[in-house]
């Protein structure tokens, strides 16, 4: 069954939750040690306070994930009414919390004006799995890429998302799952096995996170700092559809985990479904990937493979994609299509996929079905997309529901 989570009236309102001055105070989040140094220098924080000061907010930021200066009990109570002032820490507005039947979470997420813009709706997907749990995360509101089979792709790109924002989404995710410490689990959360509730993060939202690379490379690194967030770089991966010039970059400045969205072994099918291959074509895109910093056996570039019924799933797509692949140090994730309304494609058949899974892992490649995860609430890979720009209330009640109906049969 899925479940929206009943949220304070406020957030039922088109309002923004926060008040207006928000938008007109810079955040601190998202400001790199330098950067934070800066701004409380700019306001007259003596130079002999600056190291201090910075560790002190540093660590209520990203390791006690405060949202309000007044829970800063060790900074002086002058300096925390000029952070007031001059600052915030507030997180994004939550419009709504939907958990799916199989304790998948989706927030959709409302950011304030910025300068002359309108505020902007991005989603995140939490999901939980024995031994890990996996936060999904957006670059952007929208998309430039108009991949064919992507939800996302129908929303034109409003603009990219700053550092702030997208590590606001982190930051609100461990607050909804008492991910912080000496914080309560909110009733009815499904958690991993582990101590910490969110062990993964996946740039796989909304948006291209390499036609943003600066502020997903401020996020990153500060989401990976041993000080703060402190997520292992190898379970932090950037999902990029082929933004070949910043592939290498990725690899030397973040450091993460690299995946593909591939979807097709030939150039003319995959300039269908991924029209960025137009640009960057496999040749010079397997190239990149051979080159990727890091990579090695321990450190697999991942090639996410979408199954689409008739159209990229025959044994003869699984010879070329292991051709294609060869020599590279690789893992195939097997995407089922999660259909979303309005869509021409169908999800491969259950059987067909085990047999290209089978072909695959034969050649000598890791090549798991990713199980659908969140289909209920529209949290699946491929569906995700802003409320605001979504189909009528009524329409998405009504494909949820069959969705929900047919639940089980996904899972045969």
């Amino acid at each position: 069954m899925t479940v929206t989570v009943t949220l304070p009236e406020r957030s039922q309102t088109a309002a923004p939750v926060r008040p207006a001055a928000f938008a007109e105070k810079p955040s601190l989040v998202g400001l790199d040690r330098d950067e934070l140094g800066e701004a409380l220098r700019d306001k007259g924080v003596p130079e002999k306070q600056i190291k201090m000061r910075v560790a002190q907010i540093w660590n209520w930021l990203y390791v006690r994930g405060v949202s309000d200066f007044d829970h800063m009990v060790n900074v002086s109570k002058d300096m925390r009414a000029m952070l007031k002032t001059h600052f915030t820490i507030a997180r994004p507005e939550i419009v709504e919390e939907q958990v799916s039947n199989d304790g998948t979470r989706k927030w959709l997420l409302r950011f304030p004006p910025r300068g002359a813009g309108r505020p902007v709706e991005v989603e995140s997907v939490y999901i939980p799995e024995e031994g890990r749990g996996t936060l999904c995360i957006s670059s952007q509101v929208g998309c430039t890429l108009t991949c064919s089979f992507c939800h996302t792709g129908t929303q034109k790109l409003v603009r990219n998302l700053t550092a702030e924002e997208i590590l606001a989404q982190l930051l609100l995710a461990r607050d909804r799952l008492g991910d912080f410490p000496d914080r309560e689990i909110p009733v009815g959360t499904m958690m991993p096995s582990s101590d910490r509730k969110i062990t993964n993060v996946v740039m796989m939202g909304m948006g291209e996170p390499l036609y943003n690379f600066e502020e997903v490379k401020k996020a990153l690194l500060i989401a990976t700092d041993g000080d703060g967030l402190s997520l292992s770089k190898r379970r932090v991966t950037l999902s990029t559809s082929g933004v070949v010039p910043e592939i290498y970059r990725t690899g030397e400045e973040i450091g993460v985990m690299l995946a593909i969205s591939l979807h097709a072994v030939r150039d003319e099918l995959r300039d269908m479904l991924v029209p960025i291959n137009k640009k960057y074509p496999l040749k010079e895109l397997i190239e990149a990937c051979r080159n990727y910093p890091g990579l090695s056996n321990a450190r697999r570039i991942t090639f996410e493979y979408v199954m689409l019924k008739d159209v990229n799933d025959s044994l003869e797509d699984a010879k070329g994609l292991i051709q294609l692949l060869k020599g590279v140090p690789a893992k195939i994730n097997l995407i089922p299509f999660n259909p979303w309304p309005g869509t021409n494609y169908q999800c491969s058949d259950w059987a067909q996929i085990e047999k290209f899974a089978d072909f695959i892992n034969q050649a000598g490649f890791a090549s798991p079905i990713r199980t659908p995860r969140g289909r209920d609430i529209l949290a699946a890979c491929g569906q995700l997309k802003s409320e605001s720009e979504r189909m009528r209330k009524t329409e998405r009640l009504a494909f949820e529901a069959m969705m929900i109906a047919n639940h089980g049969e996904d899972d045969d």
